[in-house]
C-alpha cells in the first residue's frame, strides 16, 4: 500500500518538497492508513506533516476518547497536532444545511486556517475508492451529469486525496499488518446518514445480487470520465478565454456572438465555468439553471436577464452577456497613489505595475490589452488609480477633441453597473487611461518621447 501512495503522489504531484501538509485524521483506519503512508513517503519527499483533528460535537465522550487518541499518537509521532470542537447539528440548523454539509464546511474550514497560518501547503484527506463509489451512488441517484461521474480527484485546488486508489479492504489489510492503533466511530456502523446507508445497505446488495466487484466497477467508470472530462474542461477553458471582454471579482463579460457560436455543450460548460470563478462554488447551481439560462441566451434580446442560486445574475446587454453578482453594495470612490517605477492591488483584483524605459532603436511596444506606453515626460505630479467622478473628460486615443467619460462609456456600451469599477489611471490633471479600454492622446508616444512610461495591470 505504501508503494501505491507514494506513486500516486508522484504521478499526480500531490505534494511538493517543503511543503506543509495538514493530515485530516479522525483515527479511524482510513485516516490512520493515510497518516502512515504519509510518514513513509516523506522518507522520499521531504515535507511536513501536521495532524488535525475536529470533535464535531454528537458523540460526547466517545469524540472526546477519540480526540485525546489523536493527541497520544501525534505526540508519539513527534508531529505538530491541531485540534477543535464544533457542533456541527447547530452549524447546520444555521446554515440550513445538513449535518454532513455542516461537518464538512467546519472541517475544511479548519483545515484552511491551520494552513493559512503555515503557508502553502496542502490538506491530505482520507478518501479512498469504496467512498468513491459511495459519492458516484449517491449523485447518480441524485441526478448528475457527466462532471459529477467522474467522482472526486486526487487533486483539487489545495485538497490532495493521496489514497483515492486503493480499496478499503486493502486498507484494513494495511492496518493489522503494521500492527496500527485505531479507533472505531460507531456511527459509521449506523446507517443514519445516506451515505452510510449507501455503504452499509446499497452497496452489499449489489454485490450481493448484481456485481461482486461494484467498487472497481464504479472506480474505472470514474476515470473513463475522469479522462475525458480533463479534455473537455480544458477546451472550455481555451474557448472562454478567446470570448472574454472583461473579468473583475465582481462581474465577467463575454462577447455575445463567439459564445453562440459554440455548440450548446460548451456554452453550458462555459456559464458554469464563469459562475465558479465569481463565487468561487457552484453549491445551489442545477444544471436546470444553467439550461434555462442558456435558452435564455438564444434570442439574445438586450435586457432580458436570469438570475441564479446564490444571487448571480446573468444579463444580455447589447452585444454582450455579463454575469455578475447581485445585491452588491453601491461602489465606493477610492484612490490609490502607485509608485513610478512600482506595483499597486486594488481590492477589487486589479494589480498593476510600472516601469521606465529608455527609448532605444531595439524598442518595440507590445501590443497587449493589460500593456500600455506613456510619454513619461508629460506625466504632471504624482500618479494614482482611482474610479470615475462626476464630470470625467479625457482625449480618447486618436481624437483631438475632449469627451466625457460618461459619453464614453455610453458610445462604448459599458453596463451602467460597471462603469464605477471600472480603474482610471489618472495624473494630478488628467486621465491617462480608462483602463481595459481606451488611453488618452495626450500621453501618447512619439519620435520626440525620450522616456517610456509603461503601465500593465492582471485581474488576480
Amino acid at each position: 500500500m505504501e508503494k501505491k501512495v507514494l506513486a500516486a503522489i508522484k504521478e499526480y504531484e500531490l505534494i511538493e518538497e517543503n511543503d506543509h501538509v495538514v493530515v485530516g485524521v479522525s483515527g479511524g483506519p482510513d485516516s490512520m492508513a493515510l497518516l502512515y503512508c504519509l510518514l513513509e513517503a516523506r522518507k522520499a519527499i521531504p515535507f511536513m506533516i501536521h495532524v488535525a483533528h475536529v470533535n464535531h460535537g454528537v458523540r460526547g465522550e466517545e469524540a472526546r476518547s477519540d480526540q485525546l487518541f489523536v493527541e497520544r499518537i501525534s505526540k508519539e509521532l513527534g508531529l505538530p497536532y491541531y485540534t477543535i470542537n464544533v457542533n456541527m447539528i447547530e452549524y447546520g440548523k444555521e446554515k440550513g444545511i445538513t449535518a454532513e454539509e455542516a461537518g464538512r464546511e467546519l472541517r475544511y474550514g479548519f483545515f484552511r486556517d491551520i494552513l493559512r497560518s503555515l503557508g502553502k501547503g496542502k490538506i491530505a484527506v482520507a478518501h479512498n475508492m469504496n467512498d468513491q463509489a459511495e459519492t458516484l451512488l449517491m449523485r447518480i441517484m441524485r441526478g448528475t451529469g457527466p462532471d459529477g461521474l467522474k467522482g472526486m480527484d486526487y487533486k483539487s485546488g489545495d485538497i490532495i486525496r493521496p489514497i483515492l486508489g486503493i480499496d478499503r479492504k486493502e486498507i484494513e489489510e494495511y492496518i493489522a499488518e503494521k500492527g496500527i492503533e485505531t479507533v472505531l466511530d460507531k456511527t459509521n456502523l449506523q446507517p443514519i446518514y445516506d451515505r452510510n446507508k449507501v455503504r452499509l445497505e446499497l452497496i452489499p446488495y449489489i454485490e450481493e445480487n448484481f456485481n461482486p466487484n461494484i467498487i472497481n466497477t464504479l472506480w474505472r467508470m470514474s476515470r473513463i470520465f475522469s479522462l475525458d472530462l480533463n479534455f473537455l474542461e480544458e477546451y472550455t477553458k481555451r474557448k472562454f478565454n478567446n470570448m472574454l471582454k472583461s473579468h473583475d471579482k465582481n462581474s465577467i463579460i463575454l462577447h455575445g456572438s463567439k459564445f453562440l457560436e459554440e455548440d450548446r455543450s460548451i456554452q453550458q460548460r462555459i456559464i458554469r465555468n464563469a459562475i465558479l470563478e465569481l463565487n468561487k462554488s457552484l453549491q445551489g447551481i442545477t444544471e436546470g439553471q444553467v439550461s434555462a439560462a442558456v435558452n435564455l441566451l438564444e434570442d439574445f434580446k438586450t435586457g432580458k436577464e436570469f438570475h441564479f442560486s446564490n444571487n448571480i445574475v446573468l444579463r444580455i446587454n447589447y452585444h454582450e452577456i455579463i454575469i455578475e453578482k447581485s445585491k452588491e453594495k453601491e461602489n465606493e470612490s477610492y484612490t490609490y497613489d502607485i509608485d513610478i517605477p512600482g506595483s499597486l492591488s486594488l481590492n477589487n483584483g486589479y494589480h498593476f505595475e510600472t516601469k521606465i524605459l529608455t527609448k532605444d532603436d531595439n524598442f518595440v511596444m507590445e501590443k497587449a490589452k493589460n500593456i500600455k506606453y506613456f510619454d513619461f515626460d508629460k506625466v504632471k505630479g504624482n500618479l494614482k488609480v482611482r474610479n470615475r467622478r462626476e464630470g470625467d473628460r479625457f482625449i480618447p486615443f486618436g481624437m483631438k477633441g475632449s469627451k466625457k467619460l460618461k459619453d464614453y462609456f455610453i458610445d462604448e456600451k459599458v453596463p451602467r453597473d460597471l462603469r464605477d469599477r471600472i480603474p482610471l489611471v489618472v495624473d494630478e490633471e488628467n486621465i491617462l487611461w480608462v483602463v481595459g479600454y481606451r488611453t488618452s492622446e495626450l500621453y501618447k508616444v512619439t519620435d520626440e518621447t525620450r522616456r517610456i512610461l509603461l503601465i500593465s495591470y492582471k485581474l488576480q
